[in-house]
């Protein structure tokens, strides 16, 4: 019988097998290996976003593009920042994402439908790497745009803005764009809880606030234009940008703070935080909501104009 990895690999090569063999035959006379390590990682990316609920191992990718497990492994990092495995992991969650946020079928079916085999890892992993559960995603897409901000889950005991640093720096882009959101994450990827974030209504300069010291990874993401509040929550078209790294310390940013935005590319890792977590305000102690209600015209703004 063949196995589930076998046909992933097999669908996956389709009218490409021929030329992707000759590649791999004639290795050692290739004149350019950067374009044969593209081709080979964009390969495996297809067969990953075709071919979610199948078991697709590291064994397999490196089958599909030709190369040692090992060289595999190593050259998708290079190319994506990210380990393959984790790679898949980011492209089931940016599924479930769409599934929970333009369907109505149940985050048990959605949890099968993008490969996962257990419901409670699936929300766990969900929750984790997403910044809110599949529940609370899927409610949050559904309400009023001027219910956004206050539908977001607080963070407890947080530092007053005033009361630590900020980041500030520029977000240029060759075409217009509207509602950028720029964040600090706790990793190389744009996942999970923002350290914290801003949005401002087009590219301009921003002021980060509330930034504690420590070292952060930078990333801005924005939209050509808006059809639906729900592109608050889906990100596959999105333009992106950053990834550096940079530090607080004593209150001085050290690193680059500009950043370039750009289309999406096939070797982009899916951005899987929730957007509108970098709209969240550490909540102030006297219960003045003028942050919100700014956050909240910005984004009426970005999304009218």
């Amino acid at each position: 019988m063949i196995g589930r990895g076998r046909r992933v690999k097999e669908r996956a090569l389709g009218q490409e097998e021929v030329a992707s063999t000759g590649l791999r035959s004639s290795r050692g006379q290739r004149a350019d290996t950067a374009t044969f390590h593209h081709r080979a990682v964009e390969r495996v990316i297809v067969a990953m976003r075709e071919c979610l609920d199948d078991e697709f191992s590291l064994t397999d990718m490196a089958d599909l593009a030709g190369m040692s497990t090992y060289h595999f492994n190593r050259t998708f990092r290079e190319l994506t920042g990210i380990p393959p495995c984790r790679f898949l992991s980011a492209v089931r969650l940016e599924t479930a994402k769409r599934l929970l946020v333009e369907t109505e079928r149940s985050v048990t079916d959605v949890c099968f439908d993008v490969g996962y085999n257990s419901l409670g890892t699936f929300i766990r992993r969900f929750t984790e790497l997403v910044g809110v559960s599949p529940q609370r995603l899927r409610a949050l897409a559904k309400a009023p745009l001027d219910r956004v901000v206050e539908r977001l889950p607080r963070r407890h005991n947080g530092p007053r803005p005033s009361r630590v640093p900020a980041v500030v720096g520029l977000v240029t882009a060759e075409e217009p764009r509207r509602a950028v959101f720029i964040g600090l994450f706790p990793s190389p990827i744009p996942q999970g809880r923002p350290v914290a974030g801003a949005v401002t209504s087009a590219p301009g300069p921003y002021r980060i606030p509330g930034v504690p010291s420590g070292r952060y990874w930078l990333f801005a993401a924005c939209f050509a234009s808006w059809n639906d509040p729900k592109d608050l929550y889906l990100y596959e078209a999105a333009w992106r940008g950053g990834g550096q790294a940079i530090w607080l310390s004593n209150g001085v940013t050290h690193g680059r703070t500009e950043v370039t935005l750009r289309p999406a590319a096939l070797l982009d890792p899916p951005i899987l935080v929730a957007l509108p977590l970098l709209l969240e305000p550490v909540p102030p102690a006297n219960g003045d909501r003028t942050l919100s209600a700014r956050l909240t015209s910005v984004l009426e703004t970005a999304i009218t104009s």
